[in-house]
């Protein structure tokens, strides 16, 4: 196994992680290697006994173990990516943050690999909009007017012109 650089230039960039995990990544680096590790090869949190990094058949192994030891169906890794995702748009986080986060290029990318996620949050997006507007006071009536007895009955929430 080879590490290097990564591929394009974009890719070399910072990852968000919540404060939960990087208090739990620093607590088992404390705990599992309390010393200050010099002299490995790496500066992996995760990693051999001599410091090597862990190979990626390895880690998915354990992964796999887990997922059994926990009940759940067997499960990829990039199955979590998808997850985090779906959660995050569900959530009601902007697309174009879900992309970012994903490092796709393009967000017709995320828009298109989501589509059945952003278009049951269109659909909810549309529900909110029919609900204010026919549970509000729509239109609203001018200053000091009551909107049921001042108005004329053909007044709609339609745009005219004057």
């Amino acid at each position: 196994m080879v590490i290097t650089t990564p591929k394009t230039r974009s890719s070399r960039n910072w990852v968000a992680i919540s404060s939960h995990v990087a208090t739990a990544l620093r607590r088992r680096r404390r705990e599992r290697y309390p010393s200050a590790m010099e002299g490995l090869e790496g500066d992996f949190v995760f990693h051999r006994a001599e410091g090597r990094p862990l190979h990626p058949q390895h880690v998915l192994n354990h992964f796999h173990l887990l997922c059994r030891k926990a009940g759940v169906s067997r499960t990829t890794l990039h199955d979590l990516r998808h997850l985090s995702a779906t959660i995050s748009i569900n959530a009601g986080v902007p697309l174009t943050v879900v992309s970012k986060t994903l490092r796709h290029s393009t967000l017709s990318t995320t828009a298109n690999v989501y589509s059945h996620l952003t278009a049951q949050a269109t659909r909810e997006a549309v529900d909110v909009v029919d609900k204010t507007l026919t549970h509000a006071d729509w239109p609203p009536a001018p200053h000091g007017l009551s909107r049921h007895r001042d108005r004329p009955a053909t007044t709609s929430p339609s745009c005219t012109t004057r």
